[in-house]
């Protein structure tokens, strides 16, 4: 298997922190953007999209701020991919920081992906 390679995403959002955690770590959240459903059962979240289904393992999360996942097929390894909400001290401004692994020749389209979906997201929050 080919090597994965971190990559780091930062989109500015307009909405409160609290809100866009629901958004982020709850399947009734993630379905309205991330995928066309999400059912959970623990920590173990399924994400389906035209019927395709996938599954990750919730590794991590810390309220109000970041949820970290890692799909079934990744759980030998150190990849993940997280989500996190980050607030600027000064400006307030909120941002979403993507953190995702994929192979060397995958990095565009990932990225490509995320910003089609954290766009679908910024439709559901009326975020521009």
């Amino acid at each position: 298997m080919e090597e994965k390679v971190k990559y780091v995403l930062e989109f500015q959002i307009q909405a409160s922190p609290s809100l866009l955690y629901n958004y982020i770590s709850t399947p009734s959240g993630l379905s309205e953007w991330y995928a066309d459903n999400v059912n959970s059962r623990g920590e173990l979240f399924t994400f389906i999209w035209e019927g395709s289904e996938e599954q990750a393992r919730l590794v991590s999360k810390k309220s109000g701020e970041r949820v970290r996942f890692r799909w079934n097929e990744d759980e030998e390894t150190n990849y993940y991919f997280e989500i996190k909400i980050q607030v600027d001290d000064i400006t307030k401004d909120v941002s979403l920081l993507i953190t995702d692994f994929a192979e060397e020749d995958e990095i565009e389209e990932g990225k490509m992906l995320w910003e089609n979906m954290v766009g679908n997201l910024k439709q559901v929050l009326g975020s521009t």
